[in-house]
């Protein structure tokens, strides 16, 4: 199934889901942890009946869902395929069925607490550092290039952070070498932008901002808040 770009996605209107990493990502807000258990007792249902399901976190008083397709296919300009992990029409369809389950369950959505983490490394060259950090991740070397036409480390079952390589990097003029890389709805980057500023943090670089911004703790170790603005542009 081919892969969706940031355009279908926003003609989908999920206005419950939000576009971070390679999935779509959503909150409902619930009265507690059994209350949880049983919308996700019906997103299950839903999910058998199509045969495709969410990645799910229950928590006392929200659930957490990611959908995105293991097996999306993704064309290079020059006509090659790749098989890659990346949201495509089934994550949609069943993201509207699941808005409908959570609205027969009487409960809202917080698109704006979503959030996602990966971890970024600058190497020389990333197929000789790959198979240590797939190994060190999550102890399985099938897990290097899983789901990406690159070396990125994933772990099949999200236990960790995807871990992809910036080849070629000398880690930048404060010769830092591994940075984290926080995804966020659209509509949050300002405020989380000035909580940073209010915590002693600083701008790097925000050039590519509201999609990338750099930024600093107070001894110069950078993490990047991201955004992905060609979902967000078309909503």
């Amino acid at each position: 199934m081919d892969m969706l770009r940031g355009t279908e996605i926003a003609g989908a209107g999920l206005t419950d889901w939000r576009k971070l990493a390679q999935g779509l990502h959503a909150r409902y807000l619930t009265e507690g942890f059994t209350a949880g258990a049983r919308f996700v007792a019906d997103v299950a249902a839903a999910g058998d009946a199509v045969g495709h399901h969410p990645r799910v976190v229950v928590g006392r008083g929200h659930v957490d869902l990611e959908l995105v397709s293991d097996d999306a296919v993704y064309r290079d300009d020059e006509g090659s395929e790749y098989v890659v992990e990346w949201v495509t029409r089934q994550d949609v369809d069943l993201a509207r069925t699941i808005t409908g389950i959570a609205a027969e369950h009487g409960l809202a959505a917080d698109p704006a607490a979503v959030s996602e983490v990966e971890l970024g490394l600058d190497v020389t060259t990333s197929a000789t550092c790959a198979p240590v950090w797939a190994a060190l991740l999550t102890g399985d070397p099938e897990d290097q290039g899983r789901g990406s036409p690159g070396d990125e480390v994933r772990d099949a079952t999200a236990r960790v952070p995807n871990l992809w390589f910036d080849d070629g990097a000398d880690g930048g003029p404060t010769g830092q070498r591994v940075h984290v890389e926080v995804y966020v709805a659209r509509e949050v980057v300002e405020a989380r932008v000035a909580a940073v500023l209010a915590a002693g943090g600083i701008v790097v670089d925000d050039s590519g901002s509201p999609g990338l911004t750099v930024l600093a703790d107070p001894e110069g170790n950078r993490g990047v808040l991201c955004a992905d603005t060609s979902v967000a542009a078309q909503a």
